[in-house]
């Protein structure tokens, strides 16, 4: 098993947080010194992925896109040795994604895709107090200026830790080989017959061996890129009105009745009970048990009478349910992080016009073969799950004409299906490890 350095990992990328409020913050670099001076200043303030002798009350993490890179003075032979994707930037993949229409990135919000968005500081508190502390101090470091705020997008748990349609968030995180965290609770990699073992470090940060027991491709030098990560960011606007109302309207016409239904459309029960244990009700001790909550691998429900084929979690973590015994999902699993923002709309109530919805992020070595992969492959398009062009009910970008088959004697169909979430902003980041913020703080100008 091979260490890992967790003294130098930024502690977001390996453990959840779950703080009640946060804060991310998009900078413009201005100044090549004024930044490299910036990212020195505030290197002891990065919260690592050491172990915590008690959670403490604020948590603060930085990455930046290659623009940011560039704007702090890296130079482009260094640069072009980040991947693809990273260097073009989420906008330019917009038709590979999905973000057409309302979700294209002309439509984004808080200089998302665009030129000025160089750096992001993510701050994690448990309460609004925290949180204030730490955005002064934010304010503190910028204060001799060569960089600006461009926008800022807060972020609270709501209750329950539910997100705006109503389920609970959060499961299904991969335990990761080589991390200390006590016993083994969440759903790593297939080791076999529905049996789950950590994933090799290698998938999601960079430097240490992947599911393929070698290196991922990673930037030079290795003093830069170790310990660090590709991190995806999307602000998804959640039509919560509207997915209630298609939400009800499907249900006169199901059996099962709307809760059912609703279980089916993403695969766990409201409260976080797995239908592929849990087929015909909840089991809120199921649910509560972060053990018993991820004991499944869809192997003996291929045709899906439990959960459906192309319910929400089984799309974007398919686990034994593919080929060669799920082995290939094992290459495309994610770190999650996300967060909601926004009040939540009052259970029966019209759409208000609020903006509310979830804050995505992910953490991952290959952000073509992993983020890129599910979104393109598993969520817009149902091939890979014999479901033809069918995407996904939640997240897919529908345009109006597709359908979810929810499997059964005889077999339900949910159509037409709409879009219930909406882009609204995105950017490909690396988040170094401390090692490579001390790599860039020491860049000669």
């Amino acid at each position: 098993m091979v260490a890992l350095d967790v003294d130098n990992i930024q502690g977001v990328v390996l453990r959840g947080y779950r703080m009640a409020v946060g804060s991310y913050v998009f900078l413009k670099i201005e100044n090549a010194v004024a930044g490299r001076r910036w990212v020195d200043r505030i290197i002891g303030d990065v919260t690592t992925a050491a172990p915590w002798d008690s959670k403490p009350n604020s948590a603060v993490n930085v990455a930046f896109t290659a623009r940011g890179l560039r704007a702090l003075g890296l130079r482009d032979s260094v640069l072009g040795t980040f991947s693809p994707p990273f260097l073009a930037g989420m906008a330019s993949r917009a038709a590979l994604l999905g973000d057409w229409g309302t979700s294209a990135p002309k439509h984004w919000t808080g200089g998302l895709g665009g030129p000025s968005v160089h750096a992001l500081v993510w701050l994690s508190a448990r309460t609004p107090r925290y949180l204030a502390q730490r955005l002064r101090w934010l304010d503190g470091t910028l204060a001799d200026g060569g960089l600006a705020v461009v926008s800022t997008q807060p972020t609270a748990l709501l209750k329950g830790q539910r997100e705006h349609f109503g389920y609970a968030d959060g499961f299904s995180q991969p335990d990761i080989e080589g991390l200390e965290s006590g016993p083994r609770t969440g759903q790593g990699a297939l080791a076999g017959k529905g049996r789950w073992r950590p994933v090799r470090p290698g998938e999601f940060v960079l430097g240490y061996p992947d599911e393929e027991g070698v290196l991922p491709d990673a930037p030079r030098p290795d003093s830069l890129a170790r310990n660090g990560s590709y991190f995806v960011y999307r602000r998804l606007r959640q039509d919560v009105a509207g997915f209630r109302a298609r939400l009800a309207q499907a249900a006169r016409d199901y059996s099962g009745g709307e809760e059912m239904l609703a279980a089916k459309l993403v695969g766990r029960w409201r409260d976080g009970t797995p239908l592929d244990v849990c087929p015909a009700s909840p089991e809120g001790k199921v649910a509560r048990d972060p053990a018993r909550n991820n004991a499944f691998s869809y192997a003996d429900d291929p045709d899906g009478y439990r959960c459906p084929v192309g319910a929400h979690i089984r799309r974007v973590n398919p686990r034994e349910s593919l080929p060669f015994d799920g082995k290939l999902v094992n290459r495309h699993r994610l770190v999650r992080r996300g967060l909601p923002y926004g009040p939540p709309l009052p259970p029966g109530a019209p759409d208000d016009g609020v903006d509310r919805g979830v804050v995505f992020t992910c953490f991952q070595a290959d952000i073509a073969r992993q983020f890129e992969f599910i979104q393109s492959q598993w969520l817009n398009d149902g091939n890979a799950f014999g479901l033809g062009e069918d995407k996904d009910v939640i997240v897919g970008d529908h345009r109006g004409a597709g359908k979810m088959t929810v499997q059964g004697e005889p077999p339900a169909f949910v159509h037409p299906l709409v879009r219930s979430v909406t882009v609204t902003g995105g950017e490909y980041f690396f988040a170094p490890g401390l090692n490579g913020l001390c790599y860039l703080s020491g860049l000669a100008g």
